[in-house]
């Protein structure tokens, strides 16, 4: 089964690639649009961030209440998913300093965003990826895991961490390939170094 583990890996990385060429595209519609104008107003950038926090502390606090050691454990596992995936995601985008979509001029070369970014180190204020993603997808990957057994569990929490992915095209904060990365990043922490599945 190791040997497998290839395929997954080039799977995400050939998407990755595939968004990247597609990703002056995407920015430039979500850029010129004001059809998600009442989205954008609800899923703000502040609001994503307090449900990401919300959701494992909300978990602790009920386990405790119900004596649910399972669901304080869950809401545990959940932010060390998202303290690790913070880490990552500041190193990421401290590495490949892409430029936001927001930041471009409306007429902007959108192919032109790598290694552009300023900022001070270990801020995190690349693009790539979305941090806001890799936490939601991080929390949504532990709580479906553990709770997978309530068939709709899963879809609640991938749901949510998708609004959150999509909030990030919308309010044009990322490209397509950002959130992607921060998805793809998000599960693999959560299944694969905290619950170690």
């Amino acid at each position: 089964m190791q040997g497998q583990n290839w395929i997954p890996t080039a799977a995400v990385l050939g998407t990755t690639a595939g968004l990247l060429a597609l990703d002056p595209i995407e920015a430039h519609y979500f850029r010129n649009t004001s059809s998600f104008h009442g989205f954008n107003n609800i899923f703000t950038g502040n609001a994503t961030v307090v449900g990401t926090i919300v959701a494992p502390a909300s978990l602790y606090v009920i386990g405790l209440v119900r004596k649910d050691s399972k669901m304080e454990r869950t809401a545990l596992l959940a932010g060390e998913a998202v303290a690790d995936a913070e880490i990552l995601t500041t190193v990421l985008k401290d590495a490949t300093k892409r430029v936001r979509p927001a930041a471009f001029p409306a007429q902007g070369n959108f192919y032109d965003s790598w290694f552009e970014s300023s900022g001070s180190f270990l801020r995190g204020n690349g693009s790539f990826p979305s941090g806001h993603t890799i936490a939601a997808f991080s929390v949504a990957t532990v709580v479906a895991r553990r709770y997978g057994n309530h068939r709709w569990v899963p879809y609640v929490a991938y749901g949510m961490a998708a609004i959150v992915g999509f909030s990030r095209l919308s309010l044009s904060a990322h490209f397509t390939s950002d959130v992607f990365m921060g998805g793809a990043l998000g599960y693999s922490i959560s299944r694969f170094a905290v619950l170690q599945q």
